[in-house]
């Protein structure tokens, strides 16, 4: 009978240890009320949480800087380093696809021809070193709402 309650206790404690990463999982519209730190969209991919940031201002399709922040999901940077990525943007009928590389602690860059448009979608792959490649889908220059909250986890 002691085996049985020891076996149970162990199922039970790894179960929680299995599931304890999804208690800090956010649903899209979680982490659109967030206010991202570089005014980005955040969005959640594997163990991190991506966080794209566009020009916002660009009226005509022009060659405009695209930077992706990683971070756990407590917000802590994560390096980038030897990393490798890619983004592909969507707007209307159109389709640019850009490198992004490493560029400082926790930031992959590149550059794309687009516009600032509300409609405008991307994804964003990633394969950090040593790390399964992981994406992210992103409306990133959509009104999501008013009133962004400051959200720490």
């Amino acid at each position: 009978m002691k085996a049985i309650k020891t076996l149970a206790l162990a199922a039970g404690l790894t179960l929680g240890v299995l599931l304890a990463p999804l208690a800090h999982a956010h649903s899209e519209h979680d982490l659109d009320m967030m206010t991202a730190p570089h005014g980005g969209q955040l969005r959640m991919a594997g163990a991190s949480h991506y966080e794209l940031v566009l020009v916002k201002d660009s009226k005509a399709a022009k060659d405009n800087a695209i930077a992706v922040y990683v971070t756990d999901h407590a917000g802590t940077k994560t390096p980038t380093a030897g990393a490798s990525g890619s983004i592909t943007l969507l707007s209307g009928k159109a389709k640019v696809n850009a490198v992004l590389t490493p560029d400082g602690d926790n930031k992959l860059t590149g550059h794309a021809i687009y516009a600032s448009e509300p409609d405008l979608k991307a994804v964003v792959k990633i394969k950090l070193t040593g790390q399964d490649e992981q994406q992210a889908r992103f409306t990133p220059l959509a009104s999501h709402g008013e009133g962004h909250e400051d959200h720490k986890h």
